[in-house]
């Protein structure tokens, strides 16, 4: 009769005995740390999870009695991390549904078929007082941290009073006392992770998740007070460098940059690998118009994602339910995503360029070149957002090149390009004015025809600069048949309007900037430029003044085609008109701004140029004459 008495607790024994083994093993695998690879922690995770499965089955397989649900609950809350950090939330969520109807069963109580937050009341009800009372706060946390990983907000805000006091009871240390037994005894089952420091976890990821949840929709204040508040909870410094990066971005949303600026420099001191905070500090120095600490921002931002860890954020003491499996609200990715390494290097290059650091921009178009080769070309397609395609960055970098005055290397860029794309230009081609379809279907339908469109632009441009180049060089001949190369290309495309046959481009086709008829206009335009001002070189007047009059109707804003045009024409002794010509082009407006131009897409800064100054002396001592 004693041995019958006695089975039951020697079987509790042997439950305990293989739980804590369980624990143990896994404690000792995390004690490890970086010398296993993550298919290795995957594996025996994998193994602990099945393991613990087995375990609650056992225990499952008699009915629940008061003697055996404190440890059924802790295997239940074992096996329930286990599923939860592989992101099987929905079988994480039934095994806790099967742990609570159990402990129901062991009060007394009757289930109750509802919602999860009236399920979970009735459950905390049934054991105040209890001993069970802390084992299913824990299960409470589990249930918490899948509601936050499902990214049910609405639900835990519903729960929230009983979230705050769980977080109360558990974060000041009001447990049962399995921690200060749990060295001197092996009969208490072991948790697989530490609830107090799930709880602080789950409590300031909340905040952060509905923070950004509110400034997805526009309820920044509101989102900035939750967050400011979440800033001093315990928690690791990555979570709380985010809750000052989200209060950055409201304050950004509020138009108060440099509180902002603020933010995303305490979210830097707390965790310096913070890119999110660099890349949104730099979109605040590009909207303030501070082109130089915009250009630092990026320079810090492309160092820091070049490092090992630099996309990879340290958030210690989480390896089971880790920040990154319990924040996955897409509100709050589109908030911490940044641009690639690549594109970052891109934008670097081009910034340096555009403001007055040529040879450094060009230094970094010429590594930002080295590591697509080297890269294979596999990760360029997945880049986000996309990079320019690589003809269009030779070309940028050539231009890049030019302007450092360095014209063989440019020459060389351009080469690679044309050998590249010359074989497949269509003989002729047409500009069809947009139709109004759907976005998906004219995406279709147009996929082939803007490729050839953007070749033959492509090598108008590789001709360009190569006629650039050679002007930088003196050699005008050279010069002359680079810019016609360039004008034979693109003499060759027409323009259909809807309802009328197509026609040569004119300027006053040209609708939206950056559109293809705008970049044709504009290559055309700079090609007879280039080349009238080469003809200029070598006293040809008359075939100047054509070239340069012929581009003035294509890109009518174009200086230097205006500035050489009156010179021609005061070396042919046409001085009034000459004047006329010199003070219109004075009086252009440039309509875009030079950042949103392709480099070579830019007026050339090299080759022969004009002295205003000069000019407008010319015109002064003209004045007597006009006004006789």
């Amino acid at each position: 009769m004693s041995n019958k008495m006695c089975q039951p607790l020697s079987l509790s024994d042997r439950w305990i005995q293989e739980n804590n083994e369980l624990v143990n093993k896994w404690k000792q695998q995390e004690g490890e740390g970086d010398a296993l690879s993550r298919d290795q922690n995957q594996t025996h995770l994998r193994w602990c999870s099945s393991e613990f499965h087995k375990l609650l089955r056992k225990i499952q397989g008699i009915p629940p009695l008061a003697d055996h649900t404190h440890l059924e609950l802790t295997v239940a809350y074992n096996a329930c991390v286990c599923a939860a950090a592989q992101s099987q939330f929905s079988e994480a969520e039934l095994l806790l549904t099967q742990a609570t109807e159990r402990v129901l069963q062991v009060t007394g109580d009757d289930p109750v078929a509802s919602d999860s937050p009236v399920f979970w009341t009735t459950v905390l009800k049934s054991v105040e007082n209890t001993a069970l009372n802390s084992c299913v706060l824990y299960l409470l946390c589990l249930q918490w941290a899948i509601w936050l990983a499902t990214c049910q907000l609405k639900t835990i805000q519903t729960f929230h009073e009983e979230l705050c006091s769980l977080f109360e009871t558990l974060s000041t240390g009001v447990m049962d006392d399995r921690s200060e037994a749990r060295g001197k005894s092996s009969d208490i089952p072991l948790l697989l992770m530490d609830p107090r420091r799930l709880v602080e976890l789950l409590h300031i990821c909340t905040f952060i998740a509905r923070g950004a949840e509110r400034l997805s929709e526009g309820r920044s204040s509101e989102a900035l007070h939750g967050l400011q508040s979440a800033s001093s909870l315990p928690a690791p410094r990555t979570l709380v460098a985010y809750t000052h990066l989200l209060s950055g971005s409201c304050l950004a949303h509020m138009s108060r940059p440099q509180m902002a600026l603020q933010c995303y420099r305490k979210a830097l001191e707390t965790d310096p690998r913070g890119v999110s905070a660099l890349y949104q500090s730099m979109l605040i120095y590009r909207q303030l118009g501070n082109a130089q600490a915009e250009i630092q921002a990026l320079r810090l931002l492309h160092s820091t994602l070049m490092l090992p860890s630099g996309t990879e954020p340290a958030l210690a003491s989480t390896h089971l339910l880790s920040p990154s499996l319990l924040l996955c609200s897409q509100s709050l990715s589109s908030l911490l995503s940044v641009p690639s390494a690549l594109s970052v290097l891109h934008n670097l290059a081009l910034k340096c360029v555009l403001h007055g650091r040529v040879s450094e921009g060009v230094e970094y178009y010429l590594d930002l070149l080295a590591a697509l080769h080297s890269d294979d070309q596999h990760g360029v397609h997945a880049e986000v957002p996309p990079l320019p395609r690589l003809p269009k960055l030779y070309l940028e970098a050539g231009a890049a090149l030019l302007m450092a005055r360095r014209p063989a290397d440019c020459l060389v860029l351009c080469d690679e390009v044309l050998n590249a794309i010359l074989e497949l230009l269509p003989e002729n081609l047409v500009l069809e004015e947009p139709e109004e379809k759907s976005e998906a279907e004219s995406r279709v339908l147009c996929a082939e025809a803007e490729d050839r469109v953007e070749m033959l632009l492509w090598a108008g441009a590789a001709y360009l600069l190569q006629g650039h180049c050679h002007t930088h060089l003196t050699d005008w001949k050279q010069a002359v048949t680079h810019y016609t190369r360039c004008i034979n290309l693109l003499v060759k495309v027409r323009f259909k309007k809807r309802g009328f046959p197509p026609q040569i481009p004119s300027a006053d086709m040209v609708g939206k900037q950056a559109t293809d008829l705008y970049v044709l206009q504009r290559l055309k335009g700079l090609s007879l430029a280039g080349r009238g001002i080469s003809f200029t070189q070598t006293d040809q007047l008359r075939e100047a003044l054509r070239d340069l009059q012929f581009s003035l109707q294509a890109f009518p804003d174009c200086v230097g085609a205006g500035l050489w045009c009156g010179e021609v024409l005061w070396r042919l002794g046409r001085r009034q008109e000459a004047a006329a010509c010199w003070e219109k082009t004075w009086s252009f407006t440039t309509q875009s701004s030079v950042e949103s131009l392709s480099l070579y897409l830019q007026e050339p800064q090299s080759g022969p140029l004009l002295d205003s100054t000069e000019l407008c002396h010319r015109i002064q001592e003209l004045g007597p004459t006009l006004s006789a």
